[in-house]
């Protein structure tokens, strides 16, 4: 099965899901290290249901989500009927639908270990930021539980940090910093005899002007 394929098998239960799986603290620990300001415009990338979209529109801040599954992103348009502030565009990691330098900041919350080819994933998203603008990556450490991988679809079990940081400084990214969010992303298998707990990070760089 296909990420896409997986994720719009979920799009209806995700909201839920996503609860067991991580908290808000994720979201603002995003929040606190990209100093967002009210009336920018910022990129949510593997937006799913909204879970990084909300607090921002929630700040004054104008969102273009971005997502590879229509169903997830029939969802999100379900649960923000009444926002104007939000532009949905389907589109995946190697082509992102915006334009170069369209956006002050661009989020991506457990994403990065879904794309085949993160490097290439973390380029993309630094080439839609302004010249200042601030990319937030938030994601899972290195870990061994392989159910993640058959059940959930992870194509990367998590990711070192030193890595993280070399491919943000790669991309033409500056003042990078990469450290833990405090908080872990939990799971159970689907036989209920394993479980997963695995220390989440949170990534910042901003682009060269």
């Amino acid at each position: 099965m296909s990420s896409k394929e997986y994720f719009g098998n979920v799009a209806r239960e995700w909201d839920q899901m996503r609860q067991g799986f991580f908290s808000e603290e994720v979201r603002e620990r995003a929040y606190e290290i990209a100093q967002v300001e009210r009336g920018r415009l910022a990129a949510d990338i593997g937006a799913g249901t909204g879970f990084i979209t909300d607090g921002l529109v929630d700040r004054g801040v104008r969102v273009i989500a971005v997502d590879q599954s229509e169903e997830m992103l029939t969802e999100m348009k379900r649960k923000f009927s009444e926002s104007h502030d939000i532009e949905y565009r389907l589109g995946d990691a190697e082509s992102l639908p915006l334009l170069d330098g369209e956006v002050d900041y661009v989020f991506a919350n457990m994403f990065l270990h879904h794309v085949e080819e993160p490097h290439d994933a973390i380029k993309e998203m630094v080439r839609i930021l302004k010249p200042g603008g601030i990319l937030v990556i938030t994601d899972l450490d290195e870990h061994e539980h392989e159910f993640l991988r058959t059940e959930q679809n992870d194509r990367w079990m998590g990711f070192d940090r030193n890595d993280v940081k070399k491919w943000f400084v790669s991309a033409g990214l500056k003042n990078v910093l990469v450290d833990c969010v405090g908080t872990d992303c939990c799971s159970r298998s689907s036989c209920g005899c394993q479980n997963a707990k695995v220390s989440i990070f949170a990534a910042v760089g901003e682009r060269v002007v």
